[in-house]
């Protein structure tokens, strides 16, 4: 026998040697998973629990939660868990909610400014253009100088779900004229309270949960939300019978996703990105959804509940028009606060910029829908 002839290992070496091999193996083959404890941020919306804006909030919370990988997840409440609508920006300012769902009009009292991420004047084509500014011309920029530098607000936001033109809202009589909204009691947020203020109407701001109660008690006499599913499932048909569509008095908006400063700092790049995609995914899925939903219920608003769906009267877009020059006009040159005036017009010259190139190109370039939509589907 050859003495350079190997000898079979032993049967216990072996089980050591494949034992060790297999969990080396085992290891180098599963994906890797932290062990880290789930953080869980409590995360509050400024909707009612049944309101399509709500199940919005939820849309960004299940794609957070669902690529968070077991270490981050956002716990959803609806308004009034914690504090109420309005005040939203404030808990997540004092770390008594780590972040929020609502849109930049409900802090209009803190700055004007605000509005001008939320409910802007009608110079962009739509909620889209809107996003466009917000993330590629600039706006992003100007909302951390009035978020962190002039309001020193500890919060970090997103903006996220372009809205289409909101109605200009639910009557109980019918108008045809600008002279009928003087002395409405009317129901509005931001931007727009100044327009309707300037066109004569009484003002009320409430949250969209409180509208309907006060339409029925006559609190108010007219009121706008935001579109005809929440507008449905509040209760609106049951109190008011005329909804007026198409209006520049909210004629682009978008929401805002907040979350408290100094907790968003501290998380991994990984989750601070996790936050911010997930905002720009669940916009895209928005924006789909309501398609469907939308168009589903004013249809049944109309055919089932006999609300009579009318196009705001030309005499009073005119007239929001005009208001808008001379609203923005008095905001621009007010001086009196070194933090309004010149910020609020600072974000109005860039916005203008923006709408004055990027609309010319859509308006230019997009065939009217209104043409194709007519041959299709309105012949005989």
């Amino acid at each position: 026998m050859s003495d350079n002839k190997s000898s079979p290992a032993p049967r216990r070496g072996f089980l050591k040697t494949g034992a060790a091999a297999a969990t080396a193996t085992a290891i180098l083959a599963t994906p890797g998973v932290s062990r880290a404890q789930t953080l869980t941020l409590r995360f509050q919306s400024t909707w009612p629990q049944r309101d399509i804006f709500h199940e919005f909030a939820q849309d960004y919370v299940n794609r957070v939660n669902a690529m968070g990988g077991g270490r981050l997840r956002l716990e959803l409440l609806a308004a009034g868990a914690v504090v109420g609508a309005f005040q939203v920006m404030d808990a997540v300012h004092a770390g008594t909610l780590d972040g929020g769902h609502g849109v930049s009009a409900y802090w209009f009292g803190r700055n004007k400014a605000f509005s001008l991420f939320g409910t802007t004047p009608p110079w962009f084509g739509n909620a889209h253009q809107l996003l466009g500014w917000f993330y590629y011309g600039g706006g992003e920029a100007l909302y951390k100088e009035l978020v962190n530098d002039v309001l020193r607000l500890n919060a970090v936001g997103f903006l996220t779900g372009p809205m289409p033109t909101q109605p200009l809202g639910w009557f109980r009589t019918p108008i045809e004229r600008a002279e009928q909204i003087r002395g409405l009691r009317y129901r509005t947020v931001g931007l727009a309270g100044d327009l309707m203020q300037e066109l004569g109407a009484a003002v009320v701001a409430v949250p969209g949960g409180e509208i309907v109660p006060a339409l029925e008690r006559g609190v108010i006499d007219a009121a706008e939300f935001n579109n005809p599913s929440s507008d449905r499932i509040l209760g609106f048909p049951d109190v008011a019978k005329n909804l007026y569509i198409q209006s520049y008095h909210q004629a682009v908006e978008c929401f805002e996703v907040l979350f408290n400063k100094g907790k968003f700092d501290a998380l991994p790049d990984e989750h601070k990105a996790l936050l911010r995609h997930s905002a720009e995914a669940s916009s895209a899925d928005m924006s789909w959804k309501l398609q469907e939903r939308y168009s589903a219920d004013l249809l049944g608003m109309s055919q089932t509940q006999q609300v009579n769906v009318r196009p705001t009267p030309t005499p009073i877009l005119d007239a929001q028009l005009q208001a808008w020059d001379r609203v923005i006009a008095r905001i621009e040159g007010d001086n009196s606060n070194p933090n309004n005036g010149p910020l609020f017009k600072k974000i109005c010259d860039s916005q203008r910029a923006w709408c004055r190139r990027v609309g010319n190109f859509f308006l230019r370039y997009e065939v009217s829908s209104v043409r194709s939509f007519n041959h299709f589907f309105a012949r005989g």
